[in-house]
């Protein structure tokens, strides 16, 4: 029992890293934005969309935040949501 107990634990379990925001911006992380620069991007769709773990625990998946930094950073007011110049 206490196998296939573990083998739905394992199946279970998050395959992805979760990052909070101060890992993310500024001093101590790989994008140089300001929070209200990042916020308004997220609002965007420039920068990706974050998963609210209740109350106020707010997260970004890990994959997402690397394919950001390897696809580089869109600058912004380039395009809006719909893709058109503004």
């Amino acid at each position: 029992m206490s196998t296939s107990l573990t083998k739905i634990k394992e199946d279970a379990a998050p395959t992805s890293k979760l990052r909070r925001l101060i890992s993310i911006i500024g001093p101590n992380g790989p994008i140089p934005v300001s929070r209200s620069t990042w916020w308004a991007g997220v609002k965007s769709g420039r920068f990706p969309a974050p998963l609210s773990l209740g109350g106020r625990l707010t997260v970004w998946r890990d994959e997402d935040i690397r394919k950001l930094i390897e696809e580089g950073i869109p600058r912004a007011g380039l395009a809006t949501k719909s893709g058109d110049r503004s």
